[in-house]
């Protein structure tokens, strides 16, 4: 019964992973528009990632951890985290900090399941059928719509714009790369290098770019808690186990839910009001990543 009730538990949570992803990632945004007022950006970050560093190495010391065999892999594993994080999340939160809204900068990166889609195909040998493209295509649309009311005549620029779609550029090649060179890394040994290569980027930035003043302030304590904790060390590990399982476009297609859930969270804690718009578009986005990832197969002749 108790092995039973193990699997039952495991099997329900991979299940769920999906979800839990969606939800923990949406609130990086959040955590941005937070945090940002009393700091800035590249500050920001390197303090994040040096507190991620600071709580990986005991507890990688601690435990029996695999650690990259070659110098390749070693190699390998930094790009990876300097497209993953020092790319991505960089320049989103550069984008946040020059005015763009968070939901905008959501919906800019949420269009990385179709760069990622048609670039899979290529680079990874991965099969994109007519129904992912379709799925995929409705994930825009939905992801649109969600976002639409939320767009007015002069809200960000359009240079915060085009950083949020480096940022898109990054992710979508951060993501490539982690399927096709970094797929059987230690999650453990794995995490804390690329968490260590990124705070060493974020802190030169920081010192070439930035004052490095930080007004600490309760808002910036707790956004800066809630990215180490549940953004860096939980949803960064749940996407390296999605990668590892799912093909790289199935997994890429969960980003389309990001802006939605962006959304309810800001609702909830901004009181930004959800329009009957937005909710037909998150319809569309669910129906979208539910063609990406599952498979409709025609009943079989008995």
């Amino acid at each position: 019964m108790t092995d039973n009730s193990s699997q039952l538990t495991d099997g329900l949570f991979i299940k769920a992973m999906p979800v839990i992803f969606v939800f923990l990632w949406s609130t990086g945004f959040i955590g941005a528009k937070m945090g940002l007022p009393y700091v800035e950006p590249m500050t920001f970050l390197a303090l994040r990632f040096g507190i991620c560093v600071a709580l990986m190495i005991p507890f990688v010391l601690m435990t029996q951890t695999r650690w990259p065999a070659r110098g390749i892999d070693y190699f390998h594993i930094s790009i990876g985290g300097l497209l993953m994080h020092g790319g991505y999340l960089g320049f989103v939160f550069l984008s946040i900090s020059k005015g763009t809204p968070a939901g905008i900068s959501s919906l800019i990166v949420g269009i990385q399941p179709l760069f990622v889609a048609a670039l899979a195909g290529v680079l990874l040998k991965e099969s994109v059928s007519l129904q992912k493209w379709v799925g995929l295509l409705l994930g825009l649309l939905g992801v649109f719509l969600v976002v639409f009311n939320k767009l007015s005549v002069g809200e960000g620029t359009l240079f915060g714009m085009s950083l949020s779609f480096i940022a898109l550029i990054s992710i979508s090649a951060g993501t490539l790369y982690q399927k096709k060179f970094c797929s059987h890394m230690n999650i453990k040994s794995g995490n804390l290098i690329q968490f260590m290569v990124a705070g060493v980027y974020f802190y030169l930035m920081s010192l070439l770019f930035e004052t490095g003043e930080v007004i600490w302030s309760e808002e910036l304590v707790f956004a800066l808690l809630w990215l180490v904790i549940i953004l860096s060390l939980g949803a960064m590990t749940l996407l390296y186990i999605l990668l590892r399982r799912g093909a790289a476009a199935n997994v890429s297609s969960l980003f389309y839910l990001t802006p939605p859930c962006t959304a309810v969270v800001a609702y909830f804690l901004f009181d930004e009001t959800l329009g009957a718009l937005a909710l037909i578009g998150m319809g569309i986005a669910v129906v979208g990543v539910a063609l990406v990832n599952f498979r409709f197969n025609k009943a079989r002749k008995t």
